[in-house]
């Protein structure tokens, strides 16, 4: 049908997809579908994650945020940290709404989508699993990184490039992929995969089982948009091809196309 919306599919994780999110939200014919990482482990979210065995809700917090039509007031209102707080201290309003709410409603999915209502979000936001891991970095030198935060701030000036990475999933074999996901992937016209850190946040979508798959039968048209910086400790000193290969060799498919800035920044 000529009026029929577009269902277009942005993978990624906080800031770079809140970036993209923004951009998105207005426009008419479009219907939106955000699919966050779960591996993030730092700061607030971290904490929660770690005090109270909830999934991180930061990525996803600001993948609400950049689809409400209220983003500039919730943003102060949601990100704005307790300072003088000793037990809150680093924490952001909107980690802890996000928190009570899936407790409340119990699952982390639904607290997702009582958040989203809240703040008339255009589009749905899912986690990309429910499953509760760590996600891994081997090294070229065969040595390993335990957790996103580490990964993605290395100590020191040096460190081997990641070979890959992997999760760990915490209290099973094998961690699955949200069901929903699979749907939005099979029923997309349009799947945006970036920006964002290649290692840390676009990847760990990827290597969820199940993802791949999905990525590989979709009939939709799959476009990958490049950062516009390499990040030390994860792409130094890649070109642009270097991330669309490692992109590639990930979900063993080529992408349909790839935006990127041909500019100095």
């Amino acid at each position: 049908m000529k009026n029929e919306k577009q269902k277009v599919v942005t993978i990624g994780g906080g800031s770079g997809q809140f970036a993209l999110l923004s951009g998105l939200r207005d426009l008419e014919g479009i219907e939106i579908t955000a699919v966050v990482s779960m591996a993030d482990s730092g700061g607030s979210t971290g904490r929660l994650r770690d005090e109270l065995g909830i999934l991180p809700p930061g990525d996803v917090l600001k993948c609400i945020l950049a689809l409400s039509p209220h983003h500039d007031i919730a943003r102060i209102i949601f990100l704005k940290r307790f300072i003088k707080d000793r037990r809150l201290q680093g924490h952001n309003a909107g980690n802890m709404l996000l928190t009570m709410l899936s407790q409340y409603t119990g699952s982390f999915p639904t607290g997702v989508q009582a958040l989203a209502e809240i703040l008339d979000a255009k589009g749905t936001i899912l986690p990309v699993t429910i499953d509760k891991a760590t996600l891994v970095a081997e090294l070229t030198d065969g040595s390993h990184i335990y957790g996103e935060t580490a990964i993605d701030i290395p100590r020191g000036t040096q460190r081997e490039k990641i070979r890959n990475v992997f999760l760990v999933p915490h209290h099973s074999d094998s961690i699955s992929v949200y069901p929903l996901v699979i749907e939005a992937i099979n029923g997309a016209n349009y799947i945006i995969i970036g920006p964002g850190d290649l290692f840390t946040s676009i990847i760990p979508n990827l290597i969820v089982p199940g993802v791949k798959e999905a990525l590989q039968e979709t009939s939709a048209k799959i476009l990958y948009i490049i950062n516009i910086m390499t990040k030390f400790g994860e792409t130094h000193n890649f070109t642009g091809p270097d991330f669309v290969r490692k992109l590639e060799e990930c979900i063993e498919r080529q992408v349909d196309g790839i935006i990127y800035n041909a500019e100095k920044p």
